[in-house]
This record gives C-alpha cells, structure tokens and sequence, in this order.
C-alpha cells in the first residue's frame, strides 16, 4: 500500500442482526472468514441498523398505515424544527437534526421500525472494547446512518457515534500548500470515513459493515465523542 492511499473493504456474511446479538464478535467471524482479515489500526464503519437491532432499539409500527411511526417521531424529538407534509424536520435527543428523528424503515421487518441507538459513542465504544478484550483486535469504530442536508439533495452517510477516533481534525494553525497559515479549518474526519464507506455497503447491498485500513494514525484517540459534530444553537446562523 502507497502512503497516504486507503482501502474500502465490504465486509459480507453477517448473519441477520436480531436483539441481543453480539455485534462485535459477527463482525469478527466474518472478517475471519473473508480474504481481509481485520487488522490492528483499521477503522470499522458499522451502519446504525446492526446496532439498533442487536440493542432492541426497535418499536412496532401498523403496516397497513404509512403514518402509523409519526407519533414515534413526535416522541423521540426533542424540538421539531419545520414540517413540510408528512416529512418532520426535528431534534433529537442526542443533538442531531435529522429528517423524522432519525427512525427509519428500511431493512427492518415489515411492521417494525428502527430508531436510533440510545447513546452511539458507547454502542461504539462496545464493540472496539470487545474487539480489543476478546479478539484480541485494536481497531476504531464508527456508527453511520444516513442524512438529509440542507441546500444539497441527495443522501450521505455521517457518523453517529465514534469510539477511538477524534471527530474532529483541526487544521487551525497548520499551513496549506502555499504556506499560508490555517485560521479556521476544521475537517470532519468522521463523516467523511462514514461516506467513504457507503460506497462499498450501499443501501440494498446487505452489507453493513466496512473496512477502511491506512487511516493516518495521528487521527486515532483513546477518547472521543460524536458530540463535537453538534453545533451548539447559539453558533447556529439557520435555527
């Protein structure tokens, strides 16, 4: 591998995610199984659907009625932003604003919905810490679901929770190409490794899990927490 090049590794034969599920030890299995063995120093993207099943994040909804999960929205948000049909804008608990608080019904039994993990920098910090204590495996972990933005159309995935990877690169001080001096750059290392990954596990792939290897090792940390990505709502030029 050249320096500063990166690998994008779906990793395929999960088994079906149910409640209780140790999610750490699938993703092991798997990679064991695969011709990409995972490797100390790999970054791991796993998709928010695998870590709402296994931790019975999950309520039933009418399957007859396409609206049946919109008093569940109301409930899991703590502001609701702006309403445009059936579409809620809103804030959830955890900070993020997201289309329908972030529930979702794809890849989920018909007649059950998804919401989001309760705390996903500890869903996170869970699966690197098993990784490490019963595998053996020192790796980061990224939780990623999938976002709307603002004045863009299409979707991302970004990143939801982090375990063992800052958020955040601050650029700010360091000097770009030409030698001029960074004031406010600031890149969110996170999002970008959870869009990269998307690329290989896509939305009807059944791959929900990816390996990215040759992350700079200057963006690994022993602590970090999705929470930095939150714009506080006083810094926030549009709420």
């Amino acid at each position: 591998m050249t320096q500063g090049s990166l690998q994008i590794i779906p990793v395929r034969g999960i088994p079906e995610i149910r409640r209780g599920d140790d999610v750490a030890t699938a993703i092991a299995d798997a990679t064991t199984r695969s011709d990409h063995g995972l490797l100390d120093g790999d970054v791991l993207v796993v998709t928010q659907k695998i870590v709402s099943k296994a931790e019975g994040a999950m309520v039933d909804i009418d399957p007859s009625d396409p609206l049946s999960h919109k008093p569940i929205v109301e409930r899991e948000s703590v502001h609701i932003l702006r309403r445009r049909g059936d579409l809620i804008i809103s804030q959830t608990k955890h900070g993020f604003v997201c289309a329908n608080a972030g529930i979702d019904l794809s890849n989920v039994d018909r007649g059950q919905a998804a919401l989001l993990p309760e705390d996903s920098d500890r869903s996170a910090r869970r699966i690197r810490d098993r990784l490490l204590g019963v595998h053996g495996i020192d790796t980061a972990v990224i939780i990623s679901d999938t976002f709307g933005r603002p004045w863009r159309r299409g979707l991302t995935d970004v990143a939801i929770g982090c375990a063992g990877i800052g958020a955040i690169l601050d650029l700010k001080g360091t000097n770009d190409s030409l030698g001029r001096e960074l004031q406010v750059t600031e890149v969110c290392v996170v999002d970008e490794l959870a869009s990269a990954a998307d690329l290989v596990c896509g939305k009807s792939a059944g791959v929900p899990v990816a390996i990215i290897r040759g992350v700079d090792a200057s963006w690994f940390r022993s602590s970090s927490v999705v929470d930095e990505l939150v714009r506080p709502a006083a810094e926030d030029l549009f709420r």
